[in-house]
């Protein structure tokens, strides 16, 4: 596996975990040429796993997208890269569980998905998120979503 950090081939692997009902492997690992972690995924490729957008055209799942959005929902927030990651990680396992039948998922079950987990570590976060996510056009808006989270702690 080629270090994204220098490029260097040589690593060891630091822990390896089953995904996904043993469909997935995610490998936590080390370069040892520089010492940068980074996580490494092998799967089983069969047919490819979609997501169905909000005016129903269908493209494939990104993981990378729920990450660019709930690493800017959590920027400056006191949560750790790893707690993120692990984040991140149980969303696209239970994406993948749900969309398992038909390898379709629809964005707003991933959309809800990454607000429940999100939600339970850091409100100002699941702000930033829902304000994005749902489009907030408004004041009001804003306001009544703070109230709606104030009412479910």
């Amino acid at each position: 596996m080629r270090c994204p950090h220098c490029g260097s081939f040589d690593d060891k692997v630091i822990e390896s975990r089953t995904l996904a009902n043993g469909e997935a492997i995610r490998r936590r690992r080390e370069c040892n040429g520089c010492g940068y972690r980074f996580t490494s995924y092998e799967r089983i490729e069969d047919k490819q796993f979609m997501v169905i957008k909000r005016d129903g055209r269908r493209e494939p799942f990104d993981r990378r997208k729920i990450e660019k959005g709930v690493q800017r929902a959590l920027e400056k927030r006191p949560v750790s890269q790893m707690h993120i990651e692990s984040i991140i990680n149980e969303i696209e396992d239970v994406a993948a569980i749900l969309g398992k039948v038909n390898h379709e998922i629809d964005t707003a079950v991933i959309g809800d998905l990454v607000l429940e987990k999100i939600g339970c570590i850091d409100k100002v976060a699941y702000i930033r998120f829902a304000s994005v996510y749902r489009h907030f056009e408004d004041l009001e808006e804003f306001v009544r979503e703070i109230q709606k989270l104030g009412s479910n702690s």
